[in-house]
C-alpha cells in the first residue's frame, strides 16, 4: 500500500485542499494517497445512501471511527460486517450479553464496549423507528437546503446547527452515540450535504 511519500511523486497538490492525482482526477489530500481512502471517495462518499441497513451501518461505522482514523475503519469494516450480522438492525437487536463477550474477544474489529452497546441500542432504536416512517425516511427528511460549495482552502466545519438538530433528533428516538460532529460526517458520507470542494472531480451519480 502507498504511503504519502511513496504518492508524492504520483500526486501533485494545485490548490490548497486539493491534489491532482495521477489518474487526472482532483481529490483532496485525505483521499489522494491511500488506495483504500482513495477507492472509498470515488465510489462511496457523498453518495446517497437511502436504504434502512446501509444507514444503520453508517451510523455504527461512524460511532466506531470517533477518536480513530477512516482508514482504520475501513479496513475493518469486512470484519465489522461479520462480526455485526451484516449490520442487519433485526438481528444486532437481539444480540445480548453473549454476543457483547464474543465481539470483545474479536480482535478484527474495535473493541469498545460503549460503542458495542451503542450499535445494539442504535439496532434497537432503528427497529422502533419502523412505525413511524424508518430511519432512511426519517435522516433524509432532514436534508438541509443546498449550500455553495466550499471553495479551496476554506476552513471544512466538523459540525453545524444542522447536524446538531439530527442529533438531537436522533437522541430523542433512542439513538445514543450521535453527536453533531458524528452526524456531520454521517451526512457528508451518504450524500445528505454536498462535502465536496469546488475544483474536485466530480464522481457523484
Amino acid at each position: 500500500m502507498s504511503s504519502p511519500s511513496d504518492a508524492s511523486s504520483a500526486a501533485k497538490q494545485i490548490a490548497e485542499g486539493l491534489v491532482l492525482c495521477e489518474d487526472g482526477r482532483v481529490r483532496p489530500p485525505w483521499a489522494a494517497c491511500d488506495p483504500l481512502l482513495r477507492e472509498y471517495f470515488d465510489t462511496e462518499w457523498g453518495r446517497p445512501v437511502r436504504t434502512e441497513q446501509g444507514l444503520y451501518e453508517r451510523l455504527c461505522l461512524e460511532a466506531f471511527q470517533s477518536g480513530l482514523s477512516w482508514s482504520t475503519i475501513l479496513r475493518k469494516r469486512p470484519a465489522f460486517r461479520s462480526a455485526f450480522a451484516g449490520f442487519d438492525p433485526d438481528a444486532v437487536a437481539g444480540f445480548g450479553s453473549r454476543d457483547v463477550d464474543r465481539l470483545m474477544a474479536d480482535q478484527g474489529i474495535v473493541r469498545n464496549r460503549r460503542k458495542i452497546g451503542a450499535a445494539i441500542t442504535n439496532a434497537k432504536a432503528t427497529v422502533d423507528l419502523r412505525d413511524r416512517g424508518g430511519l432512511a425516511a426519517f435522516i433524509w427528511s432532514r436534508r438541509p437546503d443546498p449550500l455553495p460549495r466550499r471553495p479551496p482552502g476554506a476552513d471544512a466545519p466538523t459540525a453545524t446547527a444542522e447536524s446538531a438538530a439530527l442529533a438531537t433528533d436522533l437522541r430523542a428516538q433512542g439513538f445514543v452515540f450521535v453527536g453533531p460532529t458524528t452526524m456531520y460526517a454521517l451526512m457528508q458520507a451518504i450524500g445528505l450535504v454536498d462535502p465536496r470542494t469546488e475544483g474536485c472531480s466530480e464522481l457523484i451519480d
